[in-house]
Parts: structure tokens; sequence; C-alpha cells
């Protein structure tokens, strides 16, 4: 993948790709404009859309469009392409040219995400408490003291 310069704002984004690439995330984009009340941001390079977390990206790289999903594992009866990757409980769809998506399909799947952002929070948030919670589970108990051993008798002496 080419590094480039990251957009302005995500009209810039979509304006500085072309042919299909373009065509498919301009799509997708009024897609979820239209289905989900999420803030929309270049983030990290991409498009991303955002209420208590993140919740939506759409990802154009050199050979292919990603369009992904924070809890988008939940999704998978929307739609079946979606599939797992990275943390969180993270899924995206991959295209490649020629690979479609129904407009009403990525307007369900916008609004699910966002519902599930208003439900559940901020995804992060759930992966930082797995990760507390699987140090402390990690963490070695505190050594008892043996049995074996009497206990510190205090001398005192008179004089």
């Amino acid at each position: 993948m080419k590094k480039s310069t990251p957009a302005a704002d995500p009209d810039c984004y979509v304006a500085a790709l072309s042919g299909w690439q373009k065509d498919l995330v301009a799509l997708l984009r009024k897609a979820v404009r239209a289905g989900a009340k999420l803030d929309e941001e270049v983030k990290w390079g991409h498009l991303v859309y955002s209420g208590e977390g993140p919740a939506i990206l759409i990802r154009a790289e050199e050979r292919r469009v990603l369009f992904g999903f924070w809890r988008g594992k939940r999704l998978r009866e929307i739609e079946p392409r979606l599939k797992a990757s990275g943390g969180y409980e993270l899924a995206n769809i991959e295209f490649e040219e020629g690979d479609t998506l129904a407009p009403g399909v990525a307007k369900k799947l916008a609004a699910a995400a966002a519902a599930l952002d208003r439900e559940l929070g901020d995804p992060r948030l759930d992966a930082k408490k797995k990760s507390a919670s699987t140090k402390a589970a990690k963490k070695p108990a505190p050594k008892k003291k043996s049995a074996s051993r009497k206990p510190a008798t205090k001398i005192s002496r008179r004089r």
C-alpha cells in the first residue's frame, strides 16, 4: 500500500480517489450517512464514523476498499461477507474492482452499527477492560506464609 498524505476532510478524501474506488466509497459513504447518525471524520488515514467510540470505517487502498465495523462480528447475519479481523469485534468486507454491495444493505449495516454503538459504548473501553481482567487473571497469587515456620517471638530483656 502506498503512503499518501491524509485528506483534510471526508470530501477531500473521496475527491482524491478515482475510478471504481471513488464510486464505491461515495456509495458507501452516502449509505452510512443515511443509515446512521454518527460523526464523520478522516482519522488514521481513512473515513471513520463515531458516536460513543469508533463504529464504522471506509478505507480505500491501492487495490481494494474496506468497509469495516468495530463490532462487525455481531453484524454477520446482515452481511455474511463480513470477515473478522484485528482486535475488538472488528469485521470487514473487502471489495476489489467489480465487487458491489446494495445500498440498502450498507444502510442497514450502518444503522445496526450505530445502534450497537449507542447500546454498548466505545469498543476500545471493552478491550481495555478485557486486557485488565486478563492481566489480573495471569497475576500470580500472593505467597502464603509457610505453616512450618514458627512465628517470631519477641524477646525482652530486663535490666
